[in-house]
């Protein structure tokens, strides 16, 4: 998922509801990125901190506890979402509004309606069949 965005070193990830942050810690541990996650669930927030620290790259992993409609997206490279279609589509135009020009967007399984995707890439995971979605942020 973060080689189809080319995430870098250095560079900063956005997870938009990051769960118990294995994308965060992946970004930082084998990319050298700075991670930064949102998570409306204190409890999968609580863990997600707790799963950086423990993989020893708390330095570059943040955890914000909020719901990301409500706050301000902080600047990032890439953003990374496993969100529902509907949802989105409620977030496209936040991100129309906060991402910077040239941010890399990756949405896991479904596509942000009305934006067209520079890449679409097929994959199987277990035995399902998954889809990811590269955007390219104008």
């Amino acid at each position: 998922m973060l080689q189809m965005a080319k995430l870098k070193p250095g560079e900063t990830l956005l997870d938009l509801g990051c769960g118990d942050g294995r994308v965060l810690i992946v970004a930082a541990k084998e990319f050298g990125a700075k991670a930064i996650g949102i998570e409306v669930r204190s409890d999968l927030a609580r863990r997600a901190a707790y799963n950086a620290m423990k993989e020893g790259v708390s330095d570059k992993v943040l955890v914000i506890n909020g719901n990301f409609f409500e706050i301000k997206l902080p600047p990032a490279d890439v953003i990374f979402m496993y969100l529902l279609t509907s949802v989105n589509e409620r977030l496209r135009p936040k991100l129309e509004r906060e991402a910077k020009p040239g941010t890399r967007i990756v949405s896991h399984d479904f596509e942000i309606t009305g934006w067209k995707p520079k890449l679409v890439e097929d994959f199987r995971d277990g035995g399902r069949s998954r889809r990811l979605y590269l955007y390219v942020r104008e």
